[in-house]
Parts: structure tokens; C-alpha cells; sequence
């Protein structure tokens, strides 16, 4: 989960000449993949997957070993959903262009689908709380310097996302998004588009959210609740979930841990973390609550003939007992799993992760991967 910030509805100008800009750079990189890659079966909707976040997202982003994604793959998973700043790729730069398809093209030639996922940076999210009509304009610059490399990848491999965690109210959102996806179409008319609602991509925020007029389009959402429970410990604000510790899954009010938890948050003056330990557990937090907060995703995409992926789902390892940690994981992939919906974990190797360093075959976490792969169902 991330910060989000307010904004009014916003334009795009500049398509045109962007649309231009983006056909000359296809047509100058001097990189053709298409006819190098392995020829794939036809995929349903993208799942079994880990998100891999920190090697695009960054000037100097960390690659993972080719060990490693063949040990990933041999063990079973499918999909990596692949973050991308907007801000490397919005100049054009060849060269990073070039990284990105060759890091996609290596996923690929390994048997991995990929999600191609516009991340917004910090910079790009603080821009579209100050200047929003700008910050559209960013993505739409970005993806058409990206569409070139997506357009040569194969399009039952390569999915591209259109803004993770959209940050602005739903009708600025629903017009960025058909414009993306008309940038995108110019050049990648075969390719499914995957988009999330605005703002968090909540698994609550797609009710009232229609899916695209197109025929490839996949809806992701994201699922991390209860918050007290997947993001106790965490250290990057001073969010009250960072003073919440050793909070169980499967969680009721009137466990004798959960009271203990409660009576030491209120007993330390931290009457913040207790009331938040108590809201989210004032129904209990089971097995039976995800799947029922799965049935529901599946009646909208029944209803809206529209696929679904839950591309991001995880728990930070930081102080959960490990037990939980894995029941809460197998929930709710069961539940995905369960109404047709499709699945990538965040993530592979930082603090959500189940591996211990993407430059390894060993620390692999037998629980968590048991838990994401099914064994023991």
C-alpha cells in the first residue's frame, strides 16, 4: 500500500504529437525480439506469480540471477509482474528502453509471463497532487517511449499495466485510462491491457468501476487486509501498524492474544495502534471472510465479462509469526484461485518476500512457497 494524494480532474494535451514522437522512436530502436522469443500457448489470465520490484524502478536496479528464475520457475510460478518507473522511460532513452526489453525478453525465453507495470515514482505521485494535468501527461509520455518495446515482445507473454495505484479520484482516472490505452492500442493493438481502480486498487474499489470498451483488458486489484495483520511492524512512517507486533491470522476480537495485544498498546499510552487492532477485528478476520471478499470480485467479473488478476497480496515478514503468515497467504490464493482470478504475490525478495535475495538459489522459504503453490491443499 501506498501514499495517496488528492487531485482534480485532469486533461491530457499533446497526444498528437506524442503519438508521432512514440512512431519515430519504433522505428529508429535497433532491437527486434519478436522473432527470437520461443512461440507460447495462448494464456487465460496471468497467474502463479511474484512481483519483482527494485530493477526497473531505479537508475541502478538489481537484476535477478538466471539461476534463481529457472529454480522460480521449475518450482511452479508462471507470471512476474514487473514494476517500471514512468520517469527512466519518458525521455526515450535507448538504452534503458533497450535493459527493459532485454530483462522482459529474458522472462520471457524462461517461460514467464510478464506484467509490464507503469509504477509511479515518488516524484511522478507528489505531480499529481501539484500539477495533475502534467503528471498525466508523464504517463502518456511514458508509455509511448515504452509501447515500442512492448510492441515487439508476444502478446499471449506480455501484458501491459497501465498505472499501479492510480493516484486520483475515480472520473480523473477513468479518462487517464482511456487515454493510456489508446496510446498503447497504436501500436499494440493485440496486447491485453491491465488496469486497477483509482486510488489504492482495492479489492472494495471496483464495484462501481467499469471495465474498458476492448476486448483484451484484464482488471487487477490488490489485497491487504486486515492491515493490523499484514502490515504489522512496518518501519517506512509513523503509521500506528509499525507499533502493532505478533498479531495472529486467523484473528477475533476476543482471542486471548488479540486482548493481551490490545491491553499492552493501551497500557504504553498507544490508544492510536489499539483502536486500529479493534476496528479492523470488529468482525473476524477467517478463512471464510477472504472468500467471501473473493465471491464477491467474481460476481463483477462474471458480471462485466471481464477477467480479474490479483496482482498484488502479501504479508511483511518483519515480526508475524510464520504460521500466520503462510494461512493468510494460502486464503487468500485459495480464494482468488477458487472464482477464476488470477494471482502474482508481492513480492519476491524485500520485506513481503519468500525468497532471500534474487541473486540466490538458496533461502528459498518452503512454507510460504507451499502456501502460494498449493502444496498441501
Amino acid at each position: 500500500m501506498r501514499a495517496v494524494e488528492l487531485v482534480s480532474p485532469l486533461t491530457v494535451s499533446r497526444r498528437h504529437a506524442l503519438a508521432l514522437a512514440g512512431g519515430a522512436l519504433l522505428t529508429t530502436l535497433p532491437f527486434s525480439v519478436s522473432t527470437a522469443l520461443p512461440a507460447t500457448a495462448a494464456r487465460p489470465v496471468p497467474s502463479r506469480g511474484f512481483n519483482l520490484p527494485a530493477w526497473f524502478e531505479r537508475e541502478a536496479g538489481t537484476a535477478p540471477a538466471t539461476a534463481t528464475l529457472e529454480k522460480l520457475r521449475q518450482s511452479g510460478f508462471e507470471t512476474i509482474r514487473l514494476p517500471v518507473n514512468g520517469d527512466l522511460v519518458s525521455a526515450g532513452d535507448r538504452a534503458v528502453l533497450r535493459r527493459i526489453r532485454d530483462g522482459v525478453a529474458e522472462l520471457v525465453g524462461l517461460g514467464f509471463a510478464v506484467l509490464v507495470d507503469m509504477h509511479p515514482s515518488g516524484d511522478l505521485r507528489a505531480a499529481f497532487e501539484h500539477d495533475p494535468a502534467n503528471a498525466a501527461r508523464r504517463v502518456v509520455l511514458a508509455w509511448t517511449a515504452l509501447r515500442a518495446v512492448i510492441a515487439d515482445l508476444p502478446t499471449n507473454s506480455v501484458y501491459p499495466e497501465l498505472l499501479n495505484e492510480p493516484p486520483m479520484e475515480r472520473a480523473a482516472w477513468l479518462e487517464l485510462r482511456e487515454q493510456v490505452a489508446e496510446t498503447l492500442r497504436a501500436r499494440c493493438p493485440l496486447h491485453t491491457l491491465v488496469w486497477g481502480p483509482a486510488r489504492f486498487q482495492g479489492i472494495w474499489e471496483i464495484a462501481d468501476t467499469p471495465p474498458l470498451v476492448d476486448d483484451r483488458q484484464i482488471a487487477a486489484i490488490h489485497y491487504y487486509a486486515p492491515m493490523a495483520f499484514t502490515h504489522q511492524c512496518e518501519n517506512w512512517d509513523t503509521s500506528p501498524l509499525a507499533r502493532i507486533a505478533n498479531l495472529p491470522f486467523p484473528a477475533t476480537s476476543d482471542m486471548p492474544q488479540v486482548r493481551a495485544l490490545v491491553s499492552r498498546l493501551r497500557a504504553a499510552g498507544d490508544e492510536e495502534a489499539a483502536s486500529l487492532v479493534e476496528k479492523e477485528l470488529s468482525d473476524p478476520w477467517t478463512e471464510a471472510r477472504i472468500a467471501a471478499d473473493f465471491a464477491k470480485l467474481g460476481r463483477w467479473s462474471s458480471a462485466h465479462n471481464c477477467p480479474v488478476i490479483l496482482n498484488e497480496f502479501g504479508v511483511l515478514n518483519f515480526c508475524v509469526d510464520p504460521a500466520s503468515r503462510a494461512a493468510w497467504t494460502r486464503a487468500v490464493r485459495k480464494a482468488a484461485e477458487a472464482n477464476h482470478i488470477g494471482w502474482t504475490h508481492w513480492e519476491l525478495d524485500q520485506g513481503f518476500g519468500f525468497i532471500a535475495s534474487r541473486q540466490s538459489t538458496e533461502g528459498f522459504d518452503p512454507q510460504m512457497i507451499a502456501a502460494l503453490l498449493g502444496d498441501g491443499d
